[in-house]
């Protein structure tokens, strides 16, 4: 038997959702460029901040700020609002990573993983996500292009794209910070948007129980079954890639297996989306829910 879940529907209290929409960049060769030198120096401040809140043991933002922003602006040439994310993104960082330590991510305190966690300040891969608000990026949603700032200035008519329904999603109902990301040579940016919800006019009564398996991956206290056989067929063929492209270990191979890295990960989460969007559905059309 695997764990056991309730799931509970509720009328919800509040009036809006957040959606996270990713919207792809296509940036010319210079824009590219500009765009990765603006993300490096950005993480390259970040890590030196993150260095100095550990040293000052100064991870608030105002705390930090005084000890990093003019800092900041002078040694890496940032604009004021990339300064100030910039801090606030460190300290979210600890903020994030004091949280697992306290919840038992990293061991037990005395671990050597939780020690080595806990002994030295956060760091920041080059290509790491950086936060933008309106004063560094605006949108031309007919002509798709954004105008986003960079390290070396303004940059203006960056076209961007996507599905359609997720592009009028964008531009109907983003709020909120932007994340410029770049994975694996694509551009990107993680838009926030809140939309408004209806009332559901259900009146629940009861509970669902879920209870979380292997071979069956969800069964439902009302007797539905959400079998994991699917999964855990491509989960093996996706061993035996692995193992066969790892023994031949041939550029060729270790290209392959790049490109196929995160693809189980990806499948897997959208195969557990899809369920949950099954049970939430059942459990809001009958009387179980609450």
């Amino acid at each position: 038997m695997g764990n056991v879940w309730w799931l509970v529907v509720r009328v919800r209290t509040f009036a809006f959702m957040k959606l996270v929409v990713r919207v792809k960049l296509l940036p010319t060769p210079e824009q590219a460029a500009a765009l990765e030198a603006t993300l490096h120096a950005c993480n390259e401040a970040a890590t030196w901040v993150a260095d100095v809140a550990f040293e000052a043991k100064a991870m608030k933002p105002l705390d930090l700020r005084k000890h990093t922003y003019q800092q900041i602006k002078t040694r890496w040439q940032l604009g004021a609002q990339a300064a100030q994310h910039t801090i606030k993104k460190t300290c979210d960082a600890y903020t994030t990573l004091r949280a697992n330590l306290r919840n038992g991510n990293y061991g037990k305190p005395g671990s050597t993983r939780y020690e080595k966690a806990a002994g030295k300040p956060i760091g920041f891969r080059p290509d790491a996500a950086q936060p933008y608000d309106d004063r560094m990026l605006s949108w031309q949603h007919e002509q798709r292009t954004v105008s986003i700032w960079t390290a070396s200035g303004r940059m203006k008519h960056v076209a961007f794209t996507g599905e359609a329904e997720q592009l009028v999603t964008v531009a109907e109902h983003r709020q909120g910070e932007s994340d410029l990301l770049c994975r694996r040579g694509q551009w990107y940016l993680l838009v926030t948007c809140e939309i408004a919800e209806a009332e559901p006019d259900v009146h629940p009564v009861g509970f669902v129980g879920v209870d979380l398996g292997i071979v069956n991956i969800a069964t439902t206290s009302t007797g539905t079954r959400h079998s994991g056989r699917r999964i855990n067929r491509t989960r093996e063929r996706d061993r035996k890639l692995r193992a066969k492209l790892q023994k031949k270990n041939t550029k060729s191979a270790k290209r392959r297996a790049k490109k196929h890295a995160g693809k189980e990960a990806r499948r897997a989460r959208d195969i557990n989306h899809k369920i949950s969007k099954c049970i939430v559905a059942e459990a809001g059309g009958t009387s179980h829910a609450l």
